[in-house]
């Protein structure tokens, strides 16, 4: 049960949560669906398109460069209708290109740009000017990139003089999908092969997709070796399955709720970001999944999660980069959890939207949490009984949908502040909640 005023929302505990939860689009697969049938040669057709500001910013910014996007949005469909330059070439940009709140847009893009034959300026809002680039400048100089950024080059605005570049060998020294997918994008166009060393493997959603394309692409262990495109993408129309980041906030307050059966839709359960999956069924959730198959390379499933009795673990080391999105929620589930949960190895929490890890203890703990910061990561002491009050998303949207499911088990009321910022990825994340919310 919850209510909204203004940009706050207030939760407060209910009897049972019940109901079908259809995801929207994955924000991951979306930016990459669009950007990649963009440098295609034909029209492609992305249902299911992640609806949220983010993947908007996407389309904005690739308008700007002469892509002819078509977007069909509620009650008809989330739909976008894509007319690939192919041989054509992306066209210089009139003005600034704005990627508003998106990480995933300006350094995807950025590696893009780095390769066409004229000038890009690309900025965002103030959280995107203040999270690193560094990690993009530095290989992409490597290739022979002309570009540089503020803060003696760590942060945007990025000005990108675009040129022809050299394929690298390259190791990455964090696990970034965004910044690996940034230099394939780069190596498509360049002359020679891109090889990329991966310690730990981010998600793969770029590489699925540039082979269903008919990239030369080949994948052996932790490395992926990129060939120059001889002949034009091929376009690729696909339903984009659920976001599993989405579904994370369901699966939690199915498993934490002492009377709850949730069943989330066509999910996505790529193994590279299935780690909320893993977790959750290591603490005890009693979660299923079913109807497992494949769109365009992507494989999907219907999952169930009813009430649970969780114990608190240890989490770290390589899964950590298959659930980096979902550790504010996860770190709820552990406050319900019985005993200690230590989250270790997550030092890039405080690079994103808001220091996670500043952010998610200092909420929670307002709740009534007994949570220690670490400087890569938090010790949480479960078991113990949360109490609403007023707490603050930080204007970060994966910490407003935690602190609403942290409310629904929460005695009294949980008012949370600026919570209307689950726009950027979820935009209807509180109408979802609310079907699942029973008062009998």
């Amino acid at each position: 049960m919850f209510s909204a005023k203004d940009e706050a929302i207030t939760i407060r505990p209910c009897p049972r949560l019940e109901g079908e939860i259809i995801l929207p689009g994955d924000k991951s697969i979306s930016h990459r669906a669009i950007i990649l049938n963009s440098l295609a040669e034909g029209s492609a057709q992305i249902e299911n398109f992640a609806p949220g500001r983010d993947c908007l910013a996407t389309i904005r910014c690739l308008r700007a460069l002469g892509v002819s996007i078509d977007t069909k949005r509620p009650p008809d469909s989330n739909t976008a209708l894509i007319s690939g330059i192919g041989e054509d070439g992306l066209k210089e940009a009139a003005d600034v290109l704005n990627a508003g709140n998106s990480a995933t847009t300006m350094r995807l893009l950025g590696g893009l740009l780095a390769s066409q034959p004229f000038l890009s300026v690309i900025t965002g809002d103030v959280s995107l000017r203040n999270r690193p680039m560094g990690r993009l400048i530095e290989p992409l100089r490597l290739m022979g990139a002309q570009l540089w950024g503020r803060g003696r080059d760590s942060f945007a605005p990025l000005v990108i003089k675009g040129r022809k570049l050299e394929g690298i060998e390259y190791g990455l020294p964090v696990p970034s999908a965004q910044v690996k997918s940034a230099i394939l994008l780069a190596g498509l166009f360049a002359r020679g092969n891109t090889l990329l060393h991966q310690a730990i493997p981010s998600r793969d959603h770029t590489e699925r997709l540039l082979k269903q394309m008919g990239a030369r692409l080949k994948s052996q262990g932790n490395s992926v070796c990129l060939s120059p495109l001889s002949d034009p993408l091929v376009p690729v129309s696909l339903r984009v399955p659920g976001d599993i980041s989405s579904a994370a906030y369901f699966l939690v307050a199915g498993a934490i709720h002492s009377n709850a059966r949730i069943l989330v839709r066509d999910c996505g359960i790529n193994p590279t970001r299935t780690g909320i999956i893993d977790i959750l069924l290591a603490m005890g959730a009693r979660l299923k999944i079913h109807n497992e198959r494949l769109e365009a390379g992507e494989p999907l499933a219907d999952i169930v999660v009813e009430c649970s009795e969780l114990k608190g673990i240890e989490v770290g080391g390589d899964i950590i980069p298959r659930l980096i999105d979902e550790i504010p929620v996860l770190a709820v589930a552990a406050c319900v959890a019985k005993g200690k949960t230590v989250i270790r190895d997550a030092g890039e929490l405080r690079m994103k939207e808001s220091d996670r890890i500043a952010t998610v203890a200092s909420e929670l703990s307002r709740l009534g949490a007994r949570i220690e910061s670490l400087p890569d990561g938090m010790v949480i002491h479960g078991g113990g009984l949360l109490s609403g009050t007023e707490v603050d998303s930080h204007f970060d949207h994966r910490l407003a949908m935690g602190l609403a499911v942290a409310g629904l088990v929460a005695r009294g009321e949980t008012i949370i502040k600026h919570a209307q910022v689950t726009q950027i990825s979820y935009p209807a994340f509180w109408q979802t909640l609310r079907q699942v919310i029973q008062d009998s």
